[in-house]
C-alpha cells in the first residue's frame, strides 16, 4: 500500500499536475487544491487568488468537499513532490506492516482529513490553496515515533562543505520535528500567508499518534519490533 500511495501521487504529479508546467499546475490548484474559505463559503463569488504570476482563479463559492481527497495527493514543486514521498517510504513501510495494507490505507486517509481540519481551524477564510500529502504523511511519522521510539534514524547533517551523519532514536528526531512545526506555526496563526501549512503538519501528526492505538494490530506490532533492530530506518534532515 505505501507503494501505490507513492504511485498515486507520482500519477497525480504526472498526469493531472502536468509535471510542474505552469498552465497545468495552476489549474489542477484552482479546481482540485484546499481552499478553506471557498469550502466553508465565507468568500464572495467571484473572489480572484493568484496561483502563478499570470494566472488568477476565480472562486464561485462553492467549494466542493472532493477538495480534502484531491488536495492530498496534489503538490507545488518537484522538491514539494519528491521531499514528502522520500518520508512516506522511509517510515509508511513499518508502519503498514504492523496495520496491514487496508488499514493503513484508511488510516493515511484519515490523517490527511485530519492535518486538513486543523489548517482550516486556524484560518477558516483563507483563500490560499493547500496542497500536499504532508499532513498524512505527518501521521505516519505520528504513529512512527509511538510505535518505534528506540529505532535508529541515521540523519545528514550539514556543516558548511563538511558533511557527517548522525545515529538517533526515531522518538527523538520525529518529536524535533513536531516541535518545528508547532513553533514555526504560532507566528501564522490569523495571518493570510502562504508557505508551509505547519498547523496541517502538526494536526496530522496528532491525529496518526492517536489513530495509532485503533489501528494497530498487537500481533503485528509485536513481530515487527523484534525485527527491526537488524534493519534500521535510515533518513535524513
Amino acid at each position: 500500500m505505501t507503494g501505490l500511495l507513492i504511485a498515486a501521487n507520482l500519477a497525480v504529479w504526472f498526469l493531472l499536475q502536468g509535471f510542474g508546467t505552469t498552465a497545468a499546475l495552476a489549474e489542477s490548484i484552482c479546481h482540485h487544491a484546499l481552499i478553506p474559505g471557498d469550502l466553508l463559503r465565507l468568500t464572495e463569488p467571484g473572489s480572484r487568488i493568484a496561483v502563478s504570476r499570470d494566472l488568477l482563479c476565480v472562486l464561485d463559492g462553492q467549494g466542493s468537499p472532493h477538495t480534502l481527497i484531491t488536495s492530498m495527493f496534489m503538490h507545488g514543486g518537484w522538491l514539494h513532490l519528491l521531499f514528502n514521498l522520500w518520508f512516506l517510504w522511509i517510515f509508511g513501510d513499518n508502519v503498514e506492516d504492523v496495520m496491514g495494507p487496508l488499514r493503513f490505507a484508511l488510516f493515511y486517509i484519515l490523517c490527511g482529513l485530519a492535518a486538513a481540519a486543523a489548517q482550516i481551524v486556524t484560518d477558516p477564510g483563507s483563500v490560499i490553496p493547500m496542497v500536499g500529502a504532508s499532513g498524512a504523511i505527518g501521521g505516519v511519522m505520528g504513529a512512527y515515533a509511538r510505535l518505534f521510539p528506540r529505532a535508529r534514524v541515521h540523519m545528514l547533517v550539514f556543516f558548511g562543505f563538511f558533511i557527517t551523519t548522525v545515529s538517533v532514536p526515531a522518538v527523538l528526531m520525529l518529536g524535533y520535528w513536531f516541535l518545528l512545526q508547532i513553533v514555526a506555526g504560532l507566528p501564522a496563526l490569523g495571518q493570510a500567508t502562504g508557505g508551509v501549512a505547519f498547523w496541517a503538519h502538526a494536526g496530522g501528526f496528532l491525529a496518526g499518534l492517536l489513530l495509532s492505538f485503533v489501528f494497530v494490530r498487537d500481533d503485528r506490532l509485536a513481530d515487527r519490533r523484534r525485527r527491526l533492530p537488524r534493519a534500521a530506518k535510515r533518513s535524513w534532515l
